[in-house]
């Protein structure tokens, strides 16, 4: 019998049992089913313009080197090109140029240079098509990248936090940008931020998950490197995990030796993605030491030392020859030689969308702070704070790919200002992804000259920075369609910083500093690096041209009086 206070229904009235749910009880039936379709359409999103801006884009400086030693691996498993990166990037790309049945000339001899030169438009193939193939398995690969952004912030966070997570990598212009290039930088970081992310899983299931961020983290040093840097951070996080395991009676191991067997198991796992890269391409392992192969003394003799292949030790001499060397930088305005140790930190405040970087900082100091997010601090402060520092360290200020990790690892961080579980920080947090996905959408497609609003946006990050930040070279193609719409029949003179050819694109330019500065008339073109490095002969042409157009915020077309 209903109470005297509960509402009896009327005849032909649906009781609350058979009432159609609102909208908060549905969402709250089909929450899973809801992130799902968030997670898909943020991956959606970023393909789209993953996949637009590869294709619009001619290749940048490095492409061509990788591009044709990914031809020479699959041709004639050669380990002679690029020794000094390790082949795993290689190969990922190899996996797209397959398709296009590209076959090296057995006579052809020339530098990685030219053989990227020579792969890309002489060998009868259309380079855009061939570009595109080997940047594809990249994008797949920044795409799965993205789903470990997710999984790793919905373990600290929830789903939404997860959520929050992606949509920042999602709409990262610098991961966009690298990540749509067949290049090494996004590569590496993602392997290192999974490896980092099963580490963290390992806590609760070390027996799977260590054997999984060994093979990660293997990867990451089969690709470039810079990854070495992360070795100590790794095996501390190995140690921790299984010490809480240990704690939790997820793992069952002497209290000591435990620890230590572990992070020996996962250093040989490692060890051996290494040597099975190089295998995969030569299972022989021949090789030849460059005849100018530079020495190495002191503290970096010790890389002789590395239980890897001939190639990859022989490879850190070359890497070590190119820190040695003096490199030109532009930060802010001003040109300098030899590297400013501040650059990577303010070439990112530049480059990163402002909701982005207020996010994931407060994400990390909310990390710290927080109790129940205290023990995630190491495995997603530690990393990037070590990787950044051993970056800062080097010779070459030259883009903030070099740090690409940073996004990747705040996204993650971003995720802790909603365990705040408070309806501020939900409402804070949507704000500033909706205020960085509009940022980022703004740019499209000129991801790579991305700077945020507080220095002028896209159209001005060449006054405050160059090379990868801005031009790569990637507009030759852009350049070649604004030419023969905007500029038929014009005289051009060109200054271009970049690998691809002028004239596979239909642009047929003369060398402004080849003759008298009389003879230049018409149209000069000049890659905005180019003026940042101008040599006075070049500043006195462009000051006393008129800039009309500009191709991609990477390029500036003068009209000469």
């Amino acid at each position: 019998m209903p109470s005297l206070t509960s509402r009896v229904s009327t005849p032909g009235e649906a009781t609350p049992e058979e009432r159609p749910p609102g909208r908060l009880e549905w969402l709250r039936r089909h929450r899973r089913w809801a992130f799902a379709l968030v997670v898909v359409a943020l991956l959606a999103e970023m393909a789209f313009v993953m996949i637009t801006t590869a294709v619009e884009q001619s290749p940048t400086i490095d492409e061509p080197v990788y591009l044709g030693t990914a031809v020479v691996y699959l041709d004639q498993h050669s380990l002679r090109y690029n020794p000094e990166h390790p082949p795993l990037g290689k190969l990922l790309v190899a996996t797209g140029v397959a398709f296009a049945g590209v076959h090296l000339d057995l006579a052809f001899t020339g530098d990685q240079s030219q053989l990227g030169r020579h792969v890309l438009y002489e060998s009868g193939h259309d380079p855009g098509r061939l570009l595109l193939l080997a940047r594809l398995p990249v994008i797949v690969l920044t795409l799965l990248f993205g789903l470990v952004v997710f999984l790793f912030a919905r373990d600290l966070a929830g789903p939404a936090g997860g959520s929050v997570a992606l949509a920042l990598y999602a709409f990262s212009p610098d991961v966009i940008a690298n990540g749509s290039l067949a290049t090494l930088d996004v590569p590496v970081a993602g392997f290192v931020l999974t490896s980092v992310w099963l580490l963290w899983r390992a806590r609760r299931r070390p027996v799977f998950h260590l054997p999984l961020a060994g093979l990660a983290f293997g990867a990451a040093l089969a690709t470039k490197m810079s990854a070495l840097a992360a070795v100590p951070v790794v095996l501390l996080l190995v140690v921790l995990s299984v010490r809480h395991a240990r704690r939790t009676g997820a793992f069952d191991s002497p209290r000591i030796l435990g620890p230590l067997v572990a992070a020996a198991g996962v250093a040989l796992i490692t060890i051996a993605v290494v040597w099975a890269s190089y295998l995969a391409v030569d299972p022989r392992l021949r090789w030849e030491p460059p005849p100018d192969l530079p020495a190495i003394h002191g503290l970096r003799a010790l890389a002789d030392w590395l239980p890897f292949p001939k190639q990859y030790r022989d490879g850190m001499h070359l890497q070590f020859a190119f820190e040695d060397q003096t490199w030109g930088g532009f930060l802010l305005g001003r040109r300098y030689f030899g590297p400013l140790w501040y650059y990577l930190p303010a070439a990112l405040l530049v480059k990163t969308p402002l909701g982005a970087l207020a996010l994931g900082l407060a994400g990390a100091a909310v990390t710290v702070m927080v109790p129940k997010l205290r023990p995630a601090a190491p495995y997603v402060l530690l990393p990037a704070a070590v990787l950044l520092a051993a970056a800062m360290t080097g010779s070459r200020d030259l883009g903030v790919r070099y740090a690409v990790f940073m996004p990747m690892f705040l996204a993650v961080a971003a995720a802790g200002v909603l365990a705040i579980r408070r309806k501020w920080a939900y409402i804070a947090a949507t704000a500033l992804v909706v205020f960085t996905a509009v940022s980022s959408l703004r740019t499209f497609p000129y991801y790579l000259p991305y700077s945020n609003e507080a220095f002028g946006g896209p159209a001005e990050t060449h006054l405050r920075l160059h090379d990868s930040n801005v031009d790569w070279g990637q507009d030759l193609g852009r350049l070649a369609d604004r030419l023969r719409q905007d500029y038929p029949g014009e005289r051009i003179w060109l200054v271009y910083k970049g690998s691809g050819v002028p004239s596979a694109y239909g642009i047929t330019a003369a060398d402004p500093l080849s003759v008298p500065p009389a003879s230049v008339r018409g149209l000069l073109v000049v890659s905005d690096s180019a003026i940042v490095k101008a040599d006075d002969r070049l500043r006195a042409l462009i000051a006393t041209s008129t800039p009309i157009d500009d191709v991609g915020h990477a390029i500036t077309i003068y009209r000469r009086p």
